[in-house]
């Protein structure tokens, strides 16, 4: 049973479609940057601020590489798992990777009022989205199927992911 991973920027709905996509194959789901949290005992603006970007990135990659050589998984990807391509690597192993796209300005419609995003927190955050976003597309091009996200219907998305695998 092959893994299907879903990568792609905060706001894309990662969270909310692998919960669902999981739900309807009756796959077990993992959340990279839950398990973090759990493993870590802090939430990640934490260690973002008290540890870094750099450490935050090395425990991502040890938490990727264990839940990719599970069998039959649903992985939430954080939005920048893509940016070291040990990761890639290994999410593609063993399953398909899937890259949820939404262009910058509905992710900032979908994530404007959170406060659980350390990268967000700078006086123009819809800049932010567009220089990251810029800088993180080749990486996110890598997944094995991309599907944009905008305006469209969890469900409708669903189905076209099922579709497609």
């Amino acid at each position: 049973m092959k893994n299907i991973s879903f990568v792609g920027f905060m706001g894309a709905g990662k969270s909310t479609i692998s919960r669902k996509i999981a739900e309807q194959l009756r796959y077990p789901v993992f959340s990279s940057d839950q398990l973090i949290v759990e493993r870590e005992q802090r939430n990640i603006s934490d260690i973002f601020q008290n540890s870094g970007e750099v450490y935050f990135r090395r425990v991502e990659r040890e938490v990727i590489e264990e839940l990719s050589g599970r069998d039959g998984v649903v992985i939430d990807c954080g939005g920048g798992v893509v940016l070291d391509p040990r990761n890639i690597s290994n999410l593609k192993r063993n399953g398909t990777v899937i890259y949820l796209s939404a262009t910058p300005a509905v992710i900032f419609e979908r994530v404007k009022n959170s406060t659980h995003r350390p990268l967000l927190r700078v006086d123009d955050p819809l800049a932010k989205i567009k220089d990251l976003l810029t800088k993180r597309l080749e990486f996110y091009q890598k997944a094995n199927i991309t599907i944009n996200t905008d305006h469209k219907d969890i469900d409708d998305v669903c189905r076209e992911i099922l579709t497609l695998i």
